[in-house]
């Protein structure tokens, strides 16, 4: 009996463990992942990443777009069950009531949190950005889903990064960076230093540890970091993007029929980008 009550004693603090463990591990699957970038813009909102073939952008309905980091079988996967659940409840119901927000958190995040918290079976390695279009401005909403189901929802910008201390780096950026109303052009140089940001991030935070232990050691302070400046986001940009996919997509606001989602072409991209990055896209 008192072996029993041992093992059920202990139980939960073996999960608490188990939970931990996952979170470690699924931490580390994103390190080498791109950043995305969601930013609302004067006509609707943009969505930016830089991808390795695999795409990461995608719509999921009418006014619903989808971007993500992770493993693409886990991120296929999910995308089809938004798909999926978005289309019935558009039949079921009426286009309207298809909403980012009903599909995030009684759709899709507790599919997520389920997987993550159920420890002898494989968790989804994703984090997910929904964006949702609304008849105004104002309406608009971006929705972060993480690996373990916890979701958040945001107006104006929304980031998914390797780490959260990536995350809050490149949100700063773009709060800091934003004038109240943003064309297109404007948008898209944007969206890209802050991936700059996201990107550079974990370098950053390998290089402040390493600091961090040799200013220990001696006894000074470590240096703040600071943000690289425009020139120098928009030549990591250049270098990484350089030899992958640069996806951009909007969801405009104006655009005819019901279907708002548009994938930014290479000629779009021509007429769009500063000068300076117009080498991504001959490339």
């Amino acid at each position: 009996m008192n072996h029993r009550w041992c093992a059920m004693y202990e139980e939960p603090y073996r999960w608490v463990e188990a939970v931990g463990n996952r979170r470690q591990y699924l931490d580390e699957q994103f390190k080498q992942g791109s950043p995305v970038v969601a930013l609302a813009y004067e006509g609707g909102i943009l969505l930016v990443t830089v991808s390795k073939g695999t795409p990461k952008l995608y719509e999921i309905y009418d006014r619903l777009a989808l971007g993500g980091m992770g493993h693409p079988t886990d991120l296929e996967k999910l995308r089809f069950s938004l798909l999926e659940m978005a289309h019935v409840e558009g039949f079921n119901r009426s286009p309207s009531d298809v909403t980012g927000s009903r599909l995030v958190k009684y759709g899709i995040a507790p599919v997520i949190k389920q997987a993550f918290e159920e420890v002898y079976k494989a968790p989804f390695i994703v984090r997910i950005l929904v964006a949702e279009l609304g008849q105004k401005s104002e309406k608009d909403a971006l929705l972060t889903i993480n690996y373990d189901g916890t979701f958040e929802e945001m107006t104006g910008c929304a980031v998914l990064a390797a780490t959260p201390a990536a995350q809050t780096k490149m949100t700063a950026y773009l709060k800091e960076q934003m004038p109240e109303t943003l064309s297109l052009e404007q948008a898209l140089d944007l969206a890209l230093r802050a991936w700059a940001i996201g990107s550079l991030a974990h370098q950053q935070e390998e290089s402040d540890q390493r600091v961090e232990t040799e200013s220990s050691a001696s006894g000074v302070g470590a240096a703040v970091a600071t943000i690289p400046n425009v020139d120098a986001l928009r030549e990591h940009v250049r270098s990484i993007a350089g030899g992958r996919t640069l996806e951009c997509a909007v969801l405009e606001r104006q655009a005819p029929g019901t279907s708002k989602y548009r994938s930014l072409k290479p000629a779009d991209l021509s007429r769009l980008l500063p000068k300076a990055l117009q080498s991504v896209v001959a490339n």
